[in-house]
């Protein structure tokens, strides 16, 4: 069942052969792109790269047939391809590798295998995604704010965290403008039904209407 459809007595491929395990390849990334979708935000273009890695990489496997000295060449070629492009967060790097290992198993003719592998990953990442939407608190945000290098930034803003938020935890500090002014990164858990336009106003007044960023933790940095 869980055998190869091309190596066989023959060295050749057959066309049949070759159409399914492309026509899987595309079902396959098609479903991988689907589930990205229902889990995380994403892009179009990155829905799409989803769709044809299984292909490419299903290609490539068949073109190589098995010699060990092409298949570290092209090795060798996707990690020039990864290095010449930006990083993403980790649930994007687990995707890009659940669809090149589709194309993997495609290409060597493990069809069936492939089938299965995608259905069990995708109902894993679909189900670890609903359980740990439920138990993330969404009331923890990343807080920036730039300050002029004259304020002590250690109490200036304690009395407004502790009107508005529950916890505060101050990540990092670092000098801006050739050090005229301070970027302060807190992690915050804000309390339930503030008025976040009222807290950021109150911090303006504070940092002398510099910048402020509120945004939710997952979206402030790469993760990895």
């Amino acid at each position: 069942m869980l055998e190869s459809i091309f190596y066989s007595s023959s060295a050749t491929i057959s066309m049949q052969n070759c159409l399914i395990s492309v026509g899987v390849a595309v079902v396959l990334g098609i479903i991988i792109s689907i589930v990205h979708k229902l889990t995380t935000k994403t892009t179009s273009n990155f829905l799409l790269t989803l769709t044809i890695i299984p292909v490419l990489v299903e290609v490539v496997i068949m073109l190589v047939n098995g010699n060990l000295g092409t298949s570290l060449a092209i090795a060798g070629a996707f990690s020039l391809i990864r290095f010449r492009s930006m990083p993403g967060n980790s649930k994007e790097i687990i995707t890009v590798f659940w669809a090149m290992a589709t194309g993997l198993a495609c290409g060597m003719g493990y069809v069936v295998f492939a089938v299965i592998m995608t259905i069990v990953v995708g109902i894993l990442v679909i189900l670890m995604s609903y359980v740990l939407d439920k138990v993330e608190d969404k009331s923890v945000r990343k807080l920036k704010i730039v300050i002029p290098e004259n304020l002590d930034y250690n109490e200036i803003f304690n009395d407004i965290f502790s009107k508005y938020t529950n916890k505060v935890e101050l990540q990092k500090v670092k000098t801006t403008n050739l050090g005229s002014t301070f970027e302060l990164t807190y992690s915050v858990s804000s309390k339930a039904e503030i008025n976040e336009k009222a807290f950021l106003d109150e911090i303006r007044v504070r940092n002398a209407n510099m910048l402020v960023m509120l945004e939710r933790e997952e979206l402030s940095e790469v993760e990895l």
